[in-house]
């Protein structure tokens, strides 16, 4: 009898062990799970600041060649007056899934304006950059930007679009028109 017991003992004991490490199993892979993810709402705050600008921390993966951006990055215009909004969209024929972008001045590099919030964006005033605010596909997104009230210059405008979590272009500068009228605004 004390040996059934004894062996019902430690049944009941390697029943817990492998409930144990089933359920540790289960809270890693959630964990992994997570963290692969990324930021589904935007890029954090820090991606203003981190050692390489305008790149996702995306473990291992890095930026693709530019040749290879399947994505149209445009703004409206580089040159800007006081108060003057400025459109900067990005489109293309694959969808993605994200994207990054900042102001910066063309003559001191500094972040410049400041972003309108439009749906599904998130805005970081602290470095006049905007960032997508939900996971779904994208076919398009059209941001605005407002210059500075007492200023006028050129901008250029900078960022990252991630077509996936492994998959995105970098140091991406937006195409924007060079009208000879628009350099009468530095005048």
């Amino acid at each position: 009898m004390l040996r059934e017991h004894s062996r019902t003992l430690d049944l009941l004991a390697a029943t817990k062990n492998i409930n144990f490490v089933m359920i540790s199993r289960l809270v890693v892979l959630f964990l992994l799970c997570w963290r692969v993810g990324g930021f589904p709402d935007g890029a954090p705050i820090d991606a203003c600041v981190k050692d390489r600008a305008n790149q996702p921390n995306h473990g291992q993966h890095r930026t693709q060649p530019l040749s290879t951006i399947p994505y149209r990055f445009v703004a409206s215009s580089a040159m800007y007056r006081p108060g003057m909004r400025i459109t900067v969209s990005i489109e293309g024929v694959d969808t993605f899934k994200g994207f990054f972008i900042q102001a910066r001045s063309v003559e001191t590099n500094d972040w410049i304006g400041a972003w309108e919030k439009t749906p599904n964006t998130t805005v970081h005033p602290e470095c006049s950059s905007v960032t997508h605010a939900d996971p779904r596909d994208k076919s398009r997104a059209t941001l605005v930007w407002r210059s500075p009230q007492h200023s006028h210059g050129r901008v250029y405008f900078t960022g990252t679009i991630l077509k996936n979590y492994g998959t995105f272009w970098s140091n991406l500068i937006a195409d924007a028109p060079q009208d000879p009228a628009d350099l009468q605004i530095i005048g």
